[in-house]
């Protein structure tokens, strides 16, 4: 099993827009299509839900709370249980499932989610679990940095945000030589 792509997939569920049917669609890849076709409007609470506490997830473990983001998952394992099984097409496809054929699309896709990120979570640390540092964003990301030391969600947000501090500090420079010196006053 590639635990990576499962923990993958609960980030972008996380950062997915789930205003409707159409924005859940969005969040299965070409390999997920069968989920695509099959998701019905009642996966769409089950998904919200889920993203709403798996973001609590990434809240948790980016601010040190390790207790509450293995909580967190631990009660997210109960609810979306992994029950593996082999699928494929023929002798030279086999791979694995974590839920029995049947299952519903938000069971299979939340199951491995959920399951992606407590591996992650139990061989890296809940401090490898971030939330950009770019107040407009807000994404979530897997740190897999060599240090642990990535803030940013994406290339795109980090650039932005460091031109946006470099530009207030010329401003604040700039607003520094315009004030002309006031003269200090005698002590008495």
């Amino acid at each position: 099993m590639n635990f990576d792509a499962y923990a993958r997939t609960g980030v972008e569920l996380v950062n997915a827009r789930l205003d409707d049917l159409d924005g859940l669609r969005a969040v299965f890849s070409d390999e997920q299509g069968w989920m695509r076709d099959e998701v019905a409007e009642r996966d769409l609470a089950i998904f919200r839900r889920a993203q709403k506490r798996l973001r609590d997830v990434f809240e948790y473990g980016t601010s040190g709370r390790d207790n509450e983001a293995v909580a967190e998952l631990n009660t997210l394992l109960e609810a979306f249980p992994v029950q593996p099984r082999i699928s494929g097409h023929d002798s030279s496809d086999w791979h694995m499932h974590v839920t029995s054929r049947g299952a519903s699309v938000s069971s299979e896709y939340l199951a491995g989610a959920v399951w992606g990120l407590s591996v992650w979570l139990c061989e890296y640390g809940s401090a490898r679990f971030g939330v950009c540092a770019d107040d407009r964003c807000g994404n979530v990301y897997l740190d897999t940095s060599s240090n642990c030391c990535r803030r940013f969600c994406s290339e795109r947000c980090a650039t932005r945000s460091h031109v946006a501090a470099h530009r207030a500090r010329k401003r604040a420079a700039v607003g520094e030589q315009a004030v002309p010196a006031q003269p200090l006053s005698p002590v008495s």
